[in-house]
């Protein structure tokens, strides 16, 4: 049986909501993306030039590691990946969790929160760590965007019925 994934990071809990109301959704599963060391709010502070989330965004290279991998990935052929946008485009921690799996054949479709700026480059600097799989262009959603919203966004991707649960 085909299944979907609604995988995210939550740097505050607002992408956690978001990922909640949109596994309900989609009836998917849910699965947090959390890193081998949490983020404190002294590494989340994008002002400080110095802070940890500054430094890995200034290196688009950075793979912060990830404390759990998803049991049996091959299941899934739909993951959403949610992510709060830094600096215009997803977390390097989103590229980490990308490239642990062999994706080919597989549909991702990215979805974030943001106090204000959209997508920006995020698909462009997702989708080499995408390899095989068909990369779909991604949304910025408030953080309390409701379940009716996302179902329409989701009918709204044409994803194929054989891909639907």
């Amino acid at each position: 049986m085909n299944k979907t994934l609604v995988a995210f990071f939550s740097a505050s809990g607002l992408t956690k909501k978001l990922a909640q109301t949109l596994a309900s959704a989609a009836k998917a599963e849910l699965f947090e993306i959390q890193p081998k060391i949490p983020y404190t709010a002294a590494d989340l502070d994008w002002t400080n030039k110095k802070s940890r989330s500054s430094i890995e965004m200034a290196n688009l290279l950075s793979r912060p590691e990830i404390s759990v991998k998803v049991d049996n990935m091959d299941k899934y052929n739909i993951i959403f990946i949610g992510f709060p946008i830094w600096w215009y485009v997803a977390p390097t921690i989103i590229n980490t969790f990308l490239e642990q799996y062999n994706l080919s054949g597989k549909t991702i479709i990215p979805f974030a929160t943001s106090g204000g700026s959209g997508m920006g480059k995020t698909n462009l600097y997702l989708k080499n760590s995408c390899i095989g799989a068909v990369l779909k262009e991604g949304k910025r959603f408030n953080s309390s965007a409701d379940k009716k919203e996302l179902e329409n966004w989701i009918d709204s991707l044409e994803l194929c019925s054989k891909e639907k649960n």
